[in-house]
């Protein structure tokens, strides 16, 4: 308990746990994009289930590998080099969750661009409950590693990263229903959202050959993404009334 008042007495560590818990919000929405489009494609009564599922593995996760930062800081040294390349444990698990990622994002967009396989389906969803809670684990343990080692990096304080960790699960457990049902509702996004998804994985796979990439460059491509699809819906929405024979808006009538 001393040392934590301690900790809490300087403001070089409540400056670093503000940095991190944005860092780790960060890589959480990375998390959550993923787990919203697998889980919408579960029937309507086990969606919500498997998503608080989800990104409780993901808290588990995090926090597990919070008691093995000695090991988490060993995954980093090499233990084998391919002409010259240098690979680590860590490298290996970024460039099979990239790879995965890819693999699903690519799948996922064929089966929107051509969805007549969806025929031979059940209705009511695509994807086993086990098939779905599977692959969430396999990339919360990709996405957790990837959170604890950028942790470590920031602080070398515990009790800092856990409460880190703690407030960007959190926020993933506040905005995973708003932002399923918002992909849900706009189909246009969950295209967007797959397109993000293979940008991520292209990342870890980058990184994993050791090749550094400012998470800056990524994330701003995807807020300008985001920002012209908005202005699409906006304009759709606008066109909508006139298809159905109601003049849009032009501005405030004029009084006679």
């Amino acid at each position: 308990m001393t040392d934590l008042l301690q900790l809490a007495s300087q403001p070089a560590v409540w400056a670093a746990l503000a940095t991190l818990v944005v860092m780790e919000v960060v890589l959480g929405i990375d998390n959550l994009i993923f787990i919203s489009i697998l889980t919408n494609k579960l029937p309507a009564d086990q969606q919500t289930r498997a998503r608080r599922i989800g990104i409780g593995l993901a808290l588990i996760l995090r926090l597990g590998l919070l008691g093995t930062v000695a090991f988490i800081v060993q995954l980093t040294e090499p233990v084998f080099a391919v002409l010259g390349q240098a690979f680590s444990w860590r490298d290996l698990i970024l460039i099979g969750g990239g790879l995965f990622l890819l693999w699903k994002a690519t799948k996922e967009i064929h089966h929107t661009v051509d969805p007549e396989p969806e025929t031979d389906r059940p209705t009511g969803g695509s994807l086993g409950f086990g098939a779905a809670i599977g692959q969430i684990l396999l990339l919360d343990l990709v996405f957790s590693i990837d959170s604890i080692i950028t942790a470590v990096g920031m602080t070398e304080h515990v009790p800092v990263m856990m409460v880190a960790v703690v407030a960007a699960v959190v926020v993933m457990l506040v905005a995973a229903e708003p932002l399923s049902a918002f992909i849900a509702r706009n189909p246009s996004v969950v295209m967007l959202a797959l397109g993000f998804l293979i940008m991520i994985g292209m990342t870890l796979i980058a990184e994993g050959f050791g090749a550094h990439v400012q998470k800056g460059y990524v994330y701003t491509a995807m807020a300008f993404s985001a920002g012209v699809e908005v202005l699409n819906m906006l304009a759709r929405r606008r066109r909508r009334p006139a298809r159905d024979g109601v003049p849009a808006s032009t501005g405030p009538a004029r009084r006679a």
